[in-house]
């Protein structure tokens, strides 16, 4: 008999989970003891020219490969790592150890090319789960405590590759469907390693994989026919920053795991883990103000204990942490163990990449942005208040606008919108995903920075947008500082405002087009240009008011009313604005259109939301002293009692506190109320009550004692006729204190009982 042949060499295919620290503790220790000259990582095989970054100081997993199709970037595919990963354990091994390093699996050009073709996205797929099965055949319910108990939670390092490599052979005595590409590659990616010469070589691959790798090898003549002519498409490769959330299997990532916070525990952490991870649960509940003591964490560790021993498990793993954590640590509360879920169990950290990693220009930029502005790209939610009297904060903001012109999801406006309350104050939420990297990728067909990226977009979608869409992408520009593309887009405005016949749309752009004018003073932008537009605008509105206003039914009254009040709030800011043309400077535009609305006043034809809203205000202008009798012939018995409801509605549409000070108003409505059949009354209910709702609690409390003191004045009037006088309870001594008190406030003189 005849031995080995000493010279034959040596391939030692190593079966991994992904993202698995037992995983990646054995097999370290399997490169050790093999010593390879060549290792070969299952990955993109287009990607070995990044592979030097990997021990950068600079380099902070969780990362991911990005590769994306040159002609459209929001055709991408990602390769995750984390510290923990098996994979990068040995790309790290290696490039220290100065041993060849390669990936080994199918080009991310060759990857796009196929996925898009057969109309699914790339990367990992998973078309059965191969632990789910040797978990049940070994008599386990849970994968992953199965896994967990036979890998991830092992400390020793021992090699479990033998015997995976066997069970998975096992598993797959047909040829895994969807996969033959992929593992021709590989097998074909080993042969020419093994041609270079190298004797020791090392494959680590998901297990899956491994019997497909494993020696002998077959004819390489097949693969060779199956990789023949397959498609490719022009990709570009880069390392971008990754994070724990992301790598979680709830997330949809096919080789996702579900505790990336715990796992990394397991592999920073192998010595004591389960005291280590309750007392870092401790101290993050302490955070949160919750009394956990020292000797709740040893309670918890010995609870731990106690369950794996029941259970005959050789360590806690991450369910009996758990059941320890909910028990003692959280009181059983189920919000505080969600929170150490979240926070701890999944996790929320974030990598890094060197600034040296090839990328494109446009996120080059951002990224030297943020670090001028201090701005971190965290993946926890978080809010951001800008004081834009600051140079900081104004700079933040531009920033900000230019990013949400680009549609870039990291930065959202607050749901107030405090510019309307006339502060320097803006509030914004941020949150970063890793995904975002492919969009900021997408938006650098636009611009090489964030500035011209944004100019170039808006200005693009100027062309087909709508006179709305164009005034508010007027503020945006404003807020940005996109002064080019501001130019353009007023120029855009002016034409299509010209052309525009519909008073509604003009009715619609000019409010934004008068905030952009108002708030632009805050930024430091002449808007004096903007200004001449939103004049000329509401000139053309005044003209077209007439006829908009007819023939309106309840929906269209409706959002004309809307419409006018934005209008109107509108008016109230291009007034304090200075324009060159005397016939449209601030008091001629007030009045302008306070004669157009006191035109609409007298007609009967317009909707009673409307007309109502119309004599309103006028009346809070001054254009109008005889409010109460348009309400009382409004309310007068010719008229249907929808229509009267209507018109009460559009009269109090911001609020009934009027009628807490207006006793001649209050009693119009009073007496129609009263007054009102049954019948009528039934069918005006609806429409009465959620202009009421429309109010708030003080108000409605203010307009009840109104109606009480009326109520009681009425009741004394009537007791004094009959022979007795009203009991008011009124102490003329500290009455005539408090009117000193105001008279004084006031400058004038006290007034003689």
């Amino acid at each position: 008999m005849t031995g080995p042949d000493p010279r034959a060499p040596v391939v030692q295919v190593l079966g991994i989970r992904h993202h698995g620290p037992g995983s990646a503790r054995s097999l370290l220790r399997a490169l050790e003891e093999l010593r390879p000259d060549a290792v070969l990582v299952e990955g993109p095989g287009d990607a070995d020219p990044l592979l030097a970054a990997a021990v950068s100081p600079a380099m902070q997993p969780p990362v991911a490969l990005l590769g994306y199709a040159a002609d459209d970037p929001g055709t991408a595919v990602f390769w995750p790592f984390a510290v923990y990963s098996p994979e990068w354990q040995a790309l790290t091994w290696a490039l220290r150890e100065r041993v060849p390093v390669r990936f080994c699996d199918l080009p991310a050009a060759v990857s796009l090319a196929m996925a898009d073709r057969d109309g699914h996205p790339p990367g990992r797929t998973r078309h059965r789960d191969p632990l789910a099965e040797l978990a049940t055949a070994a008599g386990h319910d849970d994968p992953e405590r199965w896994w967990d108990d036979l890998v991830e939670s092992r400390l020793d390092g021992t090699s479990p590759f033998a015997v995976l490599l066997e069970a998975m052979a096992e598993l797959r005595r047909e040829p895994a469907a969807g996969e033959e590409v992929r593992e021709a590659w590989m097998r074909q990616s080993l042969r020419r390693t093994l041609r270079e010469g190298h004797r020791r070589v090392a494959v680590v691959c998901g297990a899956w994989h491994a019997p497909a790798l494993a020696a002998p090898l077959p004819p390489a003549a097949p693969d060779a026919r199956l990789l023949r002519g397959l498609p490719r498409r022009r990709v570009r490769l880069t390392w971008v920053p990754w994070s724990h959330s992301r790598l979680a299997a709830g997330t949809g990532y096919g080789a996702g795991v579900a505790s990336p916070g715990w796992y990394h525990h397991l592999w920073t952490a192998p010595d004591r883990p389960v005291t280590r991870w309750l007392t870092s649960v401790a101290h993050a509940l302490r955070e949160r103000d919750l009394p956990v003591s020292t000797a709740h964490v040893i309670d918890a560790v010995r609870l731990a204990d106690g369950l794996a021993g029941m259970r005959g498990r050789p360590l806690p793993g991450l369910a009996e942490v758990d059941e320890a954590t909910r028990a003692v640590l959280c009181g059983g509360e189920d919000a505080l163990a969600r929170f150490v879920t979240e926070h701890l169990v999944v996790g929320e950290a974030l990598g890094a990449v060197p600034d040296d990693v090839p990328t494109v220009p446009l996120e080059a930029d951002l990224a030297r942005a943020c670090r001028s502005l201090r701005l971190r790209r965290d993946p926890e939610p978080r809010s951001l208040d800008l004081d834009l009297r600051r140079p900081l904060d104004l700079a933040r903001s531009r920033l900000l606008h230019r990013l949400a012109l680009l549609d870039l999801g990291w930065a959202v406006p607050g749901t107030a919108d405090v510019r309307s309350t006339g502060t320097f104050r803006e509030t914004w939420r941020l949150e970063w995903r890793p995904e975002l990297t492919v969009a900021v990728v997408g938006a650098s067909v636009w611009g090489t920075t964030v500035g011209t990226a944004a100019a170039r977009r808006v200005v693009d979608a100027a062309a087909s947008a709508g006179l709305g869409r164009l005034t508010a992408m007027l503020g945006s520009c404003l807020d940005a500082d996109l002064p080019d593309a501001w130019t353009a887009l007023l120029e855009a405005v002016e034409r299509r405002a010209a052309s525009d016949v519909d008073v509604v749309h003009l009715m619609e752009a000019l409010p934004a087009l008068a905030r952009a004018q108002r708030y632009g003073d805050v930024r430091g932008t002449d808007g004096t240009a903007l200004t001449r537009v939103a004049a000329t605008m509401l000139v053309r509105v005044c003209a077209g008011l007439p006829q908009a206003v007819a023939g309106l039914d309840d929906d269209g009254a409706r959002a004309l009313r809307a419409r006018l009040d934005a209008v109107h709030s509108a008016v109230g800011l291009l007034a304090d604005a200075g324009v060159p043309d005397a016939a449209l400077a601030g008091p001629a535009v007030r009045e302008r259109w306070l004669d157009a609305l006191a035109a609409l006043a007298d007609r009967p034809d317009v909707h009673g939301l409307v007309a109502g809203r119309v004599v309103r205000v006028l009346r809070d202008a001054g254009r109008l002293t005889d409010a109460p009798a348009r309400l009382g012939r409004a309310l007068s018995g010719a008229v249907a009692a929808p229509r009267k409801a209507a018109w009460v509605d559009g009269f109090l549409a911001d609020g009934v506190l009027l009628l807490a000070h207006d006793a001649d108003l209050l009693r119009l409505l009073d007496d129609w109320v009263t007054g009102l059949s049954a019948e009528d009354f039934l069918e005006v209910l609806p429409l009465v009550r959620r202009t009421c709702g429309s109010s708030t609690p003080a108000e409605r409390r203010a307009v009840a004692a109104a109606v009480r003191t009326a109520a009681d004045r009425v009741g004394g009037t009537a007791a004094a006729g009959a022979g007795g006088a009203a009991d008011t309870d009124r102490d003329d001594a500290r009455a005539r204190a408090a009117l000193g008190a105001v008279a004084a406030l006031l400058g004038v003189a006290v007034p003689d009982p």
